[in-house]
């Protein structure tokens, strides 16, 4: 995502806030529980390339690099200060990681690049054409049988995150997901096998992790 795009949304929305975003999901989401289950859902194996869609400051990024050290992961996002944060994370950590500036609804990879996508709280930050667009240009860059692992917010399941939902919707683009839409957004765009794993629930609301796989007989 560029910062020049109409829709383009930074981590918290506003750039003076960046310093904030480790510490509030660190606190207030609780992070390292739901995204441990989102590298073990991914099922990786030595040899495999991963890109991580909105990778922020590399959290994700780093914790796939750290529990799998012979999968080839990718962080892009479009955000060049969240980049530079992840950058340093990574050279403090002592690893090398490709960190590359991009839209995601217009990635700079060829067709079939990749085995998994993963994605963490990047899609409620997209309009929903945007959406759309993403989940088709992720389609492209996975290998055929490739997967996409999602986990964003999605309908409440309870009292405490059907009221956190009521607020939470007037903010950024986040009313598809409430509204339950991504499922039915994902199968539009030519995914199959669609699995919702697990349900999290957050200071900020209800989250789900996805998977979802290309067809085996599609693209490259």
């Amino acid at each position: 995502m560029n910062k020049t795009e109409k829709h383009y949304i930074p981590a918290l929305r506003f750039h003076w806030l960046t310093p904030l975003y480790d510490p509030l999901l660190r606190w207030g989401m609780r992070e390292a529980g739901f995204k441990h289950y989102l590298v073990t859902q991914m099922a990786l194996r030595p040899g495999m390339r991963v890109l991580d869609l909105g990778c922020g400051t590399g959290t994700l990024t780093l914790m796939i690099k750290a529990s799998h050290p012979g999968v080839e992961v990718i962080g892009i996002d479009g955000d060049s200060e969240v980049l530079a944060i992840a950058g340093e994370k990574a050279a403090r950590a002592g690893v090398s990681i490709q960190w590359d500036p991009g839209l995601a609804y217009e990635l700079p990879y060829a067709a079939g690049s990749f085995d998994r996508v993963v994605s963490s709280l990047v899609i409620h930050h997209l309009a929903v054409p945007d959406k759309q667009r993403t989940f088709m240009e992720v389609l492209r860059v996975l290998h055929p049988g490739g997967e996409f692992h999602i986990l964003d917010f999605c309908k409440p399941h309870n009292l405490y995150t059907r009221f956190m939902a009521g607020i939470m919707r007037h903010f950024e683009e986040t009313a598809a997901q409430f509204d339950g839409l991504l499922p039915e957004m994902l199968i539009r765009s030519g995914f199959i096998e669609l699995d919702e794993t697990r349900q999290f629930t957050t200071l900020f609301g209800p989250l789900t992790a996805l998977k979802a796989a290309k067809p085996a007989g599609v693209g490259k």
